[in-house]
């Protein structure tokens, strides 16, 4: 009687623990300015979703949806009101980068919103039952 409650509860239990072990990338979206500050580049991607973004036909609507660029007002300068930057987005072999049409101008201030590497709960909160109904995007501002 024991061997066959203790087996399957410990088989049972392995193959939670394997399951949880995954091969993810753990490290934070990194959204940072390039080293000319010329273009915005997005790194430390999933490998797969960069794979399906890398795949995709109408890849330039799809980008556009998951990234947007503005532009804040800051507290020096209030009179800027917040409108979107328009540029394009290039995938690289590791990273996304965002190229401004106009060049981004210097002191001004950035407001970066993306649905990268967006999930609606991590493993831990599964387990304790803290499940997000909604995807909230990952936003950061940026100082030229």
């Amino acid at each position: 009687m024991f061997k066959y409650f203790v087996r399957p509860v410990l088989l049972g239990v392995a193959s939670l623990f394997l399951a949880g072990c995954s091969d993810a990338n753990n490290k934070p979206l990194s959204i940072d300015f390039s080293a000319d500050s010329s273009k915005i580049v997005f790194s430390h991607i999933d490998p797969r979703g960069l794979l399906e973004l890398q795949g995709l036909k109408n890849r330039d609507s799809v980008l556009q949806d998951l990234i947007s660029v503005l532009q804040t007002p800051s507290e020096k300068d209030s009179v800027i009101r917040e409108e979107a930057i328009p540029g394009t987005i290039s995938v690289a072999d590791s990273n996304l980068v965002f190229s401004p049409i106009q060049p981004f101008v210097k002191g001004r201030e950035y407001l970066v919103i993306t649905h990268l590497n967006i999930q609606f709960a991590k493993p831990e909160e599964i387990v304790k039952g803290k499940l997000s109904y909604t995807i909230k995007p990952q936003q950061k501002v940026l100082n030229r």
